[in-house]
């Protein structure tokens, strides 16, 4: 069901997920965990015009003007929370297949690890994955929040960013968002029919960096390496210059200079 809140227009989803429209709101991350805490269903997904409070990774602000598209998904997977963390990668595909898909100029969009998308090495998009454990071990619940920078983006961001519309003619957000609904349910289908092994091997052909020497930021030292693989549970696989393989689970990472 499509609840009206606020906007005239609403995109067009599939019929699992259960649209809540706002003109402004802190940021859609937040009212998802508020609705989730007050027993909203799986398949809730927030969307507002403009965020007063948006964040990204590590509580970096995210710069949230109107014309760009702010989501989040709320989801309850029956799932061990490790698994769920897959959901960042199943977002990424169906958030590219819904860029590519509205905008075919924009072909060239890659996914990087873990959470963003770049095009010719600007970052357009990012992801934001956070959830509730409950005592027993079990995810109670994951919003998957997405930012994409349609109509404008940062000039004095810390990494270079750019937008759809610095790439040509974007489409509008109704339309971006309408498609990255229908690519979301299918990908969540084939992620609880198929696995993570489908989700990996799709995430890898669009997979930003590749035979590139990386270097990952930790919480206590600096990887640098080049990029290998995506293993089977999501970290990066990193190639050191000694030959040796070193998976990366959490930390910041970016290409070296050729």
């Amino acid at each position: 069901m499509t609840r009206r809140t606020g906007l005239e227009d609403n995109p067009i989803l599939p019929p699992d997920f259960d649209l809540v429209t706002l003109e402004t709101v802190d940021s859609t991350n937040a009212e998802a965990i508020r609705r989730a805490e007050a027993g909203a269903g799986d398949g809730t997904l927030v969307w507002a015009r403009t965020q007063t409070a948006g964040r990204g990774r590590r509580g970096r602000a995210w710069t949230s003007p109107p014309g760009n598209l702010y989501a989040t998904l709320l989801l309850r997977p029956d799932s061990a929370p490790g698994v769920a963390g897959q959901l960042g990668f199943v977002a990424g595909l169906a958030l590219r297949q819904a860029i590519v898909e509205t905008m075919p100029g924009a072909g060239g969009t890659e996914l990087k690890w873990p959470n963003d998308l770049v095009f010719e090495g600007r970052k357009l998009a990012g992801i934001l994955l956070e959830s509730r454990i409950s005592s027993g071990r079990k995810l109670d619940w994951l919003v998957i929040g997405t930012g994409v920078n349609v109509a404008s983006h940062p000039e004095d961001a810390e990494r270079p960013a750019t937008s759809l519309a610095s790439i040509g003619a974007p489409p509008t957000v109704l339309a971006l968002l309408s498609a990255y609904g229908r690519a979301m349910a299918a990908w969540l289908s084939r992620w609880r029919d198929e696995g993570f092994a489908p989700v990996r091997s799709a995430w890898l052909r669009h997979a930003a960096g590749r035979e590139l020497v990386l270097q990952a930021r930790l919480a206590d030292e600096v990887v640098e390496g080049r990029f290998a693989d995506l293993d089977e549970t999501g970290a990066l696989v990193l190639e050191l210059p000694d030959g040796a393989m070193r998976r990366i689970l959490a930390g910041e990472v970016f290409a070296l200079p050729r």
